[in-house]
């Protein structure tokens, strides 16, 4: 395997890296501080493809792989935590609309969605309905030429200044294959928008829960077919899993680089700490780690890429570990500052905060050990 870039990966690694110095890491800070949500930096991202980044060529898209993906997700995350993973989950709306969307319905969507001039959310979570999305109770009931869509969903990124939203629906019986996805206007008449939640992170996110009432929904703005919506919610968990573990591996290097500046700048007991060698120690171990995170979560993009039949299982690893990684990475980072660490003027501590959710979405880390386990238990010749 040549886990060396090439050099369109290179060229795009590069382009992320930019926009992150330049366009979002200067303002972070600001935005978390003041729960700002960067609507013209999101829509300067899609000018540069950002939005669409693995959606298909023949609507405006990229076209580029989940490795690609991942890539530039890490960069991206490197400048701001909170704006990165707001982009990747557009990047999943679009890639869901401009996929499995009937073809009049791309015609009306997938430009805007694919240059950001018009922003995505993903509804599937309900208040009884977490963990367990097979069991949601949200309804989307056939009335002629329209669905009537019902109940609500919770913890939703993006609700209230978004403007389109993809939202999976029971339109069949209880379990799994009753559930359908639709693609729905955000300014419709009948949905209402919650208070936006005050969160411990990714502050420059709104996180607002939605609820529907007799929302009208034409009937060719299902996506795919009727009892196809659970497959296709796992279709885009599986790449939002890895891209939420390559936000969590592009800030915990961030931390990292951070880090070991500051062991070579601080001085105590009349030497740069970077002297000391437990320091060392820490410092390798955060490395190693990060070096090994990131490598799995390439991994498994790749199987993602190739249809791998175990690639569900790969993404699931990769984001446990990613995301449980990147996390302690950025704690002991934290810890190397010191009392500097704790405080504001510093990005460490919102580092920590922003990446505390990534083992939570996108499936908790013990879902993910369920998944890899079921795997394993399900067939003992099974090698990884």
């Amino acid at each position: 395997m040549d886990f060396e870039l090439n050099e369109d990966q290179i060229a795009f690694a590069d382009m992320a890296t930019a926009f992150a110095r330049n366009e979002l890491e200067p303002f972070a800070a600001e935005w978390d501080q003041t729960s700002f949500f960067p609507l013209d930096v999101i829509r300067k991202a899609g000018e540069m493809g950002f939005a669409s980044i693995y959606s298909p060529e023949a609507v405006g898209g990229l076209g580029l792989s989940r490795l690609d993906a991942s890539i530039i997700f890490e960069r991206l995350a490197m400048g701001c935590t909170a704006t990165t993973a707001y982009l990747t989950i557009h990047n999943m709306v679009t890639w869901m609309v401009t996929s499995f969307a009937r073809p009049e319905v791309i015609e009306a969507y997938a430009a805007d969605l694919v240059s950001a001039a018009r922003l995505g959310s993903y509804c599937l979570t309900e208040p009884n309905a977490g963990s367990d999305a097979a069991s949601l109770k949200t309804t989307a009931q056939r009335d002629g030429d329209h669905y009537l869509l019902n109940g609500s969903k919770v913890f939703i990124s993006g609700a209230g200044s978004t403007d389109v939203l993809v939202v999976m629906a029971r339109t069949g019986g209880s379990g799994a294959r009753g559930i359908s996805a639709f693609v729905v206007d955000a300014r419709s008449e009948g949905i209402t928008y919650g208070r936006c939640e005050d969160k411990m992170g990714w502050n420059c996110q709104p996180t607002r829960m939605i609820t529907f009432d007799n929302v009208k929904v034409p009937a060719n703005h299902l996506l795919s077919e009727e009892g196809d919506g659970f497959v296709l919610a796992m279709k885009g968990l599986d790449g939002g899993r890895i891209n939420i573990a390559s936000c969590s591996v592009g800030t915990a290097q961030q931390a990292l680089n951070l880090a070991r500046n500051y062991l070579l700048e601080r001085k105590q007991f009349g030497k740069p700490i970077g002297e000391f060698q437990g320091l060392q120690f820490r410092l390798a171990d955060m490395a190693t780690e990060l070096v090994a995170a990131r490598q799995m979560v390439r991994l498994a993009a790749c199987k993602l890429d190739s249809q791998h039949p175990d690639a569900t299982t790969y993404c699931a690893m990769a984001k446990r570990f990613a995301t449980d990684a990147g996390f302690r990475v950025c704690d002991e980072a934290l810890q190397l500052f010191g009392g500097y660490g704790y405080i504001k003027e510093y990005p460490l501590e919102r580092f920590v905060r922003d990446t505390r959710v990534h083992r939570i979405l996108e499936g908790t880390n013990e879902v993910m050990r369920v998944i890899i386990g079921r795997r394993l238990l399900a067939d003992s010749d099974s090698e990884f």
